[in-house]
């Protein structure tokens, strides 16, 4: 069996992700989540390769080169509730379409959370939500500000996001809609309210709006959130605060 590719830190970013789990429980203030993004969804007449659960088979297209939209699903899963939430936007897996997700995330939810402070959310390395990624520093920091929240990004380690608990929930939409033709946008948005995870139906949302690629912060205005953005000194990379002023 090949091994898992590591980095020198990886041991380390892992030790560091359980202390703070600990930390985190024991802190009634502290709400933890885990954010992620699935892959793209493509709805039309589609095989989706997998088996449909009625008694007889669905006709799907002969060949899966054509569809008529693409969804970008992004979850956010309290992790002591196992509330999941998912939103589904038409566009681009970027920056500002995640951090809007969190947005409105916090409007629907904040209500629950009456002593909540502060945010830790263990995330992965991808693209859009890296902590060297710009605009992802830009707009987490509108965010703290907007809500007076303390938020504190703990990466897992490169090559290693399945530990991050939310993909055990892709896992299982995936394997609840396994082979299922999602025709419409309609089709996918109930497919996925009606799956569980431990025992809960996950809230489900439709993100209009369209969202550029590539957009960067010139390094002079990007000086002014990155006073913000607190690193560790021993995991810069990996573990990072972000506090209001």
């Amino acid at each position: 069996m090949k091994s898992q590719k590591r980095i020198p830190q990886t041991d380390a970013i892992f030790e560091n992700v359980a202390q703070a789990h600990q930390t985190a429980d024991m802190n009634p203030e502290v709400l933890r989540i885990s954010i992620d993004s699935k892959a793209k969804v493509k709805i039309g007449n589609l095989s989706r390769n997998g088996k449909a659960r009625t008694l007889s088979a669905k006709q799907a297209d002969d060949h899966d080169d054509h569809w008529d939209a693409v969804l970008v699903p992004f979850g956010i899963l309290d992790v002591e509730s196992a509330q999941l939430s998912i939103y589904f936007g038409e566009s681009a897996e970027t920056s500002d379409f995640i951090v809007d997700c969190l947005n409105l995330w916090w409007q629907q939810q904040q209500a629950k959370y009456p002593g909540v402070q502060e945010l830790w959310i263990d995330l992965d390395g991808g693209s859009a939500i890296r902590s060297n990624r710009t605009q992802f520093i830009k707009r987490l920091v509108q965010f703290v500000q907007a809500t007076r929240l303390r938020v504190r990004l703990l990466y897992y380690p490169p090559y290693h996001s399945k530990y991050n608990p939310i993909e055990r929930c892709w896992a299982a939409l995936e394997h609840y809609w396994n082979g299922t033709i999602l025709n419409t946008i309609d089709d996918a948005l109930r497919w996925a309210a009606n799956m569980t995870w431990k025992g809960i139906s996950p809230l489900v949302h439709f993100v209009q709006g369209s969202y550029p690629k590539k957009i960067a912060v010139p390094k002079d205005e990007l000086a002014h959130y990155e006073r913000q953005w607190q690193r560790s000194e021993a995991l810069p990379k990996w573990d990072v605060s972000i506090v209001p002023i």
